[in-house]
């Protein structure tokens, strides 16, 4: 269970995960220690569980990304979600409730590569149907 410092140790991980333990307490006001032994906990409990690169606008500027609304054969559910996991241009993976089971959320090079990856995503066995939106504009990313 997380509390106001952890909450706060959180915030402002999410804003630059590459402070130090140091500048973290200090901009926290609180001990080094303090913060070590509260992340320490944070990842134990699973509450962090990693740090990760944030991608800036002039790199995302170069890529295509696209939602893709995926219908799955129930039975084959983790099966799809393997292989989609497997796939280096699946940036996120969300199971939903509706009239799809999935939501993919795919990042390539050009127009032509995602839609060989929308191809290579509709011919996997279990997947029904799918529909796509290509990503116009990031109007906000956290």
């Amino acid at each position: 269970m997380s509390d106001s410092l952890d909450d706060r140790i959180i915030a402002a991980l999410r804003e630059d995960a590459r402070l130090s333990s140091t500048a973290l307490a200090r901009r926290l006001g609180v001990s080094r220690a303090t913060v070590h032994n509260r992340m320490a906990r944070l990842e134990r409990d699973g509450v962090i569980t990693g740090y990760t690169v944030t991608l800036g606008e002039a790199y995302r500027a170069g890529q295509v990304a696209a939602h893709v609304l995926v219908e799955v054969e129930q039975r084959l559910t983790a099966q799809v979600t393997g292989q989609l996991g497997r796939i280096s241009a699946v940036q996120a993976l969300y199971a939903i409730s509706g009239d799809y089971d999935l939501i993919v959320v795919l990042s390539a090079p050009s127009t032509g590569a995602l839609s060989q990856l929308l191809d290579r995503i509709s011919e996997l066995r279990g997947v029904l149907r799918t529909k796509s939106s290509v990503i116009l504009e990031t109007k906000l990313q956290r």
